[in-house]
């Protein structure tokens, strides 16, 4: 898919991504939601497939406080307070023990909450607010939402894609 340029490009790419991995998150065997064999997100480190749902549901919330503070005049501290962008690594670590309490079935609940919220908050913008001027640096409200949901909803169903064939459990397309 293209990268969207005004928000029902950016909507359209957000639901279908996420229908799509929803779909094989809710098929993952639960005997195999904690196992740690999943390539993780910083360098040398394994995930569970858990971790991976944590990792996405902390960066839909992330987007939904820089997306509050904004609507509040606020100022926005990129990516995260006490995070530098060549720090993600160790960002996606915090967003592990963020969640690591929260049983499968919750975090899951919790991811589609989290992207509905989004969805709302785009709903509720124009065109121009989304992608007629920067946001952050170069990038536009858009892409950067683009950036933390749409695209990182495709790479973890790859990902999930590709360990589930490892593990031999059988998928839906």
């Amino acid at each position: 898919m293209a990268v969207p340029t005004n928000k029902d490009e950016l909507l359209k790419a957000i639901d279908l991504n996420f229908d799509k991995l929803i779909k094989d998150l809710r098929g993952v065997p639960g005997s195999l939601v904690d196992e740690c064999s999943l390539e993780g997100h910083a360098r040398g480190t394994q995930m569970s497939v858990a971790d991976l749902v944590a990792y996405l549901v902390g960066w839909n919330e992330l987007v939904l406080k820089w997306l509050d503070r904004d609507a509040a005049g606020e100022p926005v501290d990129f990516p995260e307070t006490g995070f530098k962008w060549n720090e993600l690594g160790r960002l996606a670590q915090k967003f592990y023990r963020d969640y690591e309490g929260v049983p499968y079935p919750q975090l899951i609940e919790r991811l589609a909450e989290a992207k509905a919220r989004i969805v709302a908050l785009i709903e509720a913008r124009n065109n121009d607010d989304l992608y007629g001027h920067p946001w952050y640096e170069k990038w536009t409200m858009g892409r950067m939402i683009q950036f933390n949901t749409a695209s990182p909803y495709a790479n973890a169903r790859g990902r999930l894609r590709t360990w589930l064939k490892t593990k031999n459990v059988s998928r839906q397309s």
